[in-house]
């Protein structure tokens, strides 16, 4: 699952640097794309404000296909305290903002399949597609909000995958 869930990370970093060029985080050291996979990174406190955090939960399979099928659920974390310039009383603006932006970038809702793990990048034979968004509610925290949006990605394992 691997290759999925590198091939959906870059998939929503790329759509949301031609969305959104502003929406970018300095991480160490190399600006960037304002979306990070929470495991790939070291761990923190609070989530980073602005930027989009992707958490991968649970893992099921459906062996009884030609190619074994695997749906992880992918949550899309962000937090948002507005902006200085309007001494965060825009955060409702600026979540919605974000929340847009989730919508977009999940659309379409496939991408081919990619191994990053090799160089040159190999195209694989399958795509990896998801659902649409379900959004919670947003939730205050002190000056700033929170919300998640849960997707389900789905991949066929092709053979030597793991």
């Amino acid at each position: 699952m691997q290759n999925a869930k590198d091939t959906f990370y870059v998939a929503l970093r790329n759509r949301l640097a031609l969305l959104n060029p502003n929406r970018t985080m300095l991480l160490r050291g190399t600006q960037r794309p304002g979306i990070l996979v929470e495991e790939a990174e070291a761990v923190v406190a609070m989530l980073p404000a602005d930027v989009f955090v992707l958490r991968w939960r649970g893992l099921q399979t459906d062996i009884y296909l030609p190619l074994v099928m695997a749906q992880m659920v992918c949550e899309i974390h962000y937090t948002t305290g507005g902006t200085q310039v309007a001494s965060g009383l825009d955060r409702g603006r600026a979540m919605e903002e974000m929340d847009a932006e989730v919508v977009s970038i999940l659309s379409p809702p496939s991408t081919p399949k990619l191994n990053y793990a090799q160089s040159p990048v190999l195209q694989l034979n399958t795509p990896v597609f998801w659902t649409a968004a379900a959004f919670t509610a947003v939730i205050p925290l002190r000056d700033r909000l929170t919300r998640s949006a849960a997707v389900t990605v789905f991949a066929y394992q092709e053979p030597g995958e793991l």
